[in-house]
């Protein structure tokens, strides 16, 4: 098994900046994702998400 994580990228939340897996170990960081186009949209893909489970009826606590 490889441990090779060359091809991950991350989105740093407190830097705002896309990092490669090598970056910091941190808590503050979302991914990991395939490209660093990706993880630029991670804030992104997380509202879309949001929204989405917003309105899905599984996720209804009311």
């Amino acid at each position: 098994m490889s441990d090779d994580h060359s091809n991950e990228w991350y989105y740093n939340t407190k830097t705002g900046k896309v990092e490669p897996y090598q970056g910091a170990k941190s808590g503050d960081r979302l991914g990991p994702y395939s490209s660093p186009e990706e993880a630029a949209r991670a804030l992104e893909k997380v509202q879309e998400r949001n929204e989405s489970w917003d309105h899905d009826p599984k996720w209804d606590d009311d």
